[in-house]
């Protein structure tokens, strides 16, 4: 549990800074909370939907929903101990208010209809409250309306339907079509309740205020047991159990599938055009959460997300697209909203380009967790086996193919990363024949083709000058952080050029330091990637360097932890000016740290 402690929460130019933001969810969406009791992020009743609440993206016209003091104030944010319930105390000259939030579920899982509860108690002295809900309007493509009902209002949005409930104490000032306002005086002892209900397509329910409230500790006991259940046993368990609880928002619970983050157009640079949607599932993201669900021991999550993914695989073919929607199919082409962007970081997008891109890793990446999940103890159904051959034979026809690598670069190229995971690939698959848990009929076939690769990249993108294996051939000594998660490539093939390359990683795409920006020159566009420092933690541990790994990972925990941001991580962080950056929570920051620590844990 990380405690949060701001003065006088401030906004630039009706921005909040993206490191103090605390999320909650419930395994179908994602709420983004900032210091001033603003919900900014929301988008329900899926983490693909439209938002509902959008002021990330544009102060003037989003959506929010925000309880704050009227007095001056101070935050105190934590989590509650193994939890995703957040806590906040706003503290006054004339008293403090503890708001509990939640977005609601139950000990059997997810409710019918979205449920964002917030509980509100008085501490010590009187503060007076105002709340101030504004729809957002879908960038200006669906007009919020009011109906009076004898269960009360009911605001229609498009498709959504939603309603604002309240205990008596709560006073409306403001009940417009698409605002509401009401003011509140705490007390000692006194005790609250605000929830908003939101239903798409469907009746809506209008549970008991009573039920909604006590179902704010049903879901503290859901969270807490979730978390008792894992088995993690290493080092930095603490920050271990932080980051499984913040990969658990991104496990959407109706599918199995897992969203790469639940955010849009969060900027990866201030001003610049890295601005992408990530609330859908890559088959790498997917491929490690699944991996960081083994060591954790998270079973039921482990098995859900893996079979999604192999059915999703099996749906579409072996010519895999980059990612897919939570549902399964495929994801929208990019179209740009008429919003003002994260800070005027433009363009805001709807969908991802991505999808159409040729990524030859992504055989690696399915490849190896298949092999990762049975030795896990799990088993394979006949149907995901023979699936598992056929993408070994498609990686073995096309790994000498340019790909747009990991990166998803416009620039086709033969990316080692690719190159490498294509050898991983065939190489679990051998592995896999061998253990009769495949088809073995093209074992030899494999055996050789996985020759080849590593003959071609030892011949083609090692550089005797740079002693590093190189972005990709003849890259005029540009490097790539992702060789850090090919560790086993290295081991096998030759350790002492895979040991050179990760000093040449360090010393180039850190400059001397354990934060890392992904590939050589992009750091004049974004800031450093938070998954690649971790991935190079735990390959320098896999490759025996504990020493060096364990320095890094201190570094790197002390950079991130330092500013307190209940360590909901970004995707980037610029440790020029110690923001966060890009796209949040990040699924690879997170079960990047798990990796990173599993692995110290192992070779220690």
């Amino acid at each position: 549990m990380i405690n949060q402690i701001l003065q006088s929460p401030m906004r630039e130019d009706g921005f909040a800074r993206l490191g103090d933001y605390a999320a909650i969810g419930e395994g179908r969406s994602v709420a983004l909370i900032a210091p001033d009791g603003a919900i900014d992020w929301w988008c329900a009743p899926n983490l693909d939907s439209p938002p509902l609440f959008d002021r990330m993206l544009d102060p003037e016209i989003g959506g929010f929903f925000q309880i704050e003091p009227l007095d001056e104030y101070r935050t105190e944010r934590a989590y509650r101990p193994h939890s995703n319930i957040l806590e906040t105390r706003f503290i006054t000259s004339a008293g403090s208010v503890l708001i509990t939030e939640s977005i609601n579920s139950t000990l059997a899982g997810r409710l019918p209809w979205s449920e964002l509860a917030r509980r509100i108690e008085g501490v010590k002295g009187e503060v007076e409250l105002c709340l101030t809900l504004r729809f957002g309007t879908a960038a200006e493509t669906r007009s919020p309306w009011r109906d009076d009902t004898e269960q009360g209002d009911v605001y229609h949005l498009a498709d959504l339907l939603a309603m604002l409930r309240t205990t008596e104490d709560w006073l409306i000032t403001e009940r417009g079509d698409g605002r509401i306002r009401a003011t509140l005086r705490t007390r000692p002892e006194s005790h609250s309740l605000v929830a908003l209900l939101v239903t798409e397509r469907e009746p809506l329910a209008v549970p008991d205020l009573k039920a909604i409230d006590a179902r704010i500790e049903t879901s503290h006991t859901a969270w807490r047991d979730w978390t008792h259940s894992l088995s993690y046993a290493g080092r930095y368990a603490d920050n271990v159990r932080r980051s499984a609880l913040s990969l658990k928002f991104l496990w959407y619970s109706p599918t199995g599938a897992l969203a790469a983050a639940a955010t849009t157009s969060l900027p990866e640079g201030i001003g610049g055009e890295k601005n992408y949607d990530y609330r859908y599932a890559w088959v790498r993201d997917a491929c490690l959460i699944i991996k960081s669900f083994v060591f954790l021991g998270a079973l039921e999550d482990c098995k859900a997300a893996f079979s999604w993914l192999s059915k999703t695989i099996i749906r579409h073919g072996t010519r895999l697209r980059a990612c897919y929607t939570l549902e399964g199919g495929v994801v929208p082409a990019e179209s740009y909203l008429p919003l003002r962007g994260y800070q005027n970081s433009l363009p805001v997008r709807v969908g991802n380009n991505a999808r159409d891109q040729v990524q030859l890793s992504m055989y690696g990446d399915m490849l190896a967790t298949a092999e990762l999940f049975i030795r896990a103890g799990h088993i394979l159904d006949l149907e995901t086996s023979r699936m598992l051959g056929q993408l070994a034979n498609y990686c073995a026809d096309q790994w000498r193919q340019k790909d747009s690598g990991i990166w998803e670069l416009p620039d086709e190229q033969h990316y080692t990363h690719s190159k490498m995971a294509c050898w991983l690939a065939l190489d679990s698959a051998v592995s896999l024949a061998k253990a009769k848990h495949i088809e073995p009929t093209w074992i030899q076939r494999w055996e050789r083709e996985r020759e080849r690769i590593s003959e071609w990249i030892e011949q083609h993108c090692w550089s005797e000058e740079k002693q590093a294996y190189l972005f990709y051939p003849h890259a005029d000594g540009k490097l790539d952080a992702a060789l850090a998660l090919v560790h086993h490539y290295g081991n096998t093939v030759n350790p002492e050029r895979m040991r050179a390359t990760y000093r040449a990683i360090r010393q180039d795409l850190g400059h001397g330091s354990a934060m890392l920006y992904r590939y050589s020159g992009v750091e004049q566009e974004e800031s450093t990637f938070i998954a690649c420092s971790f991935w190079l933690v735990e390959a320098l541990a896999a490759m025996g360097d504990t020493r060096v790994a364990e320095e890094a990972m201190e570094e790197i925990l002390d950079k991130l932890c330092q500013r307190g941001n209940v360590e909901t991580f970004n995707e980037m962080f610029d440790v020029r000016s110690g923001e966060w950056r890009g796209n949040m929570p990040q699924g690879l920051s997170h079960l990047a740290l798990i990796c990173a620590a599993q692995a110290l844990t192992d070779h220690a």
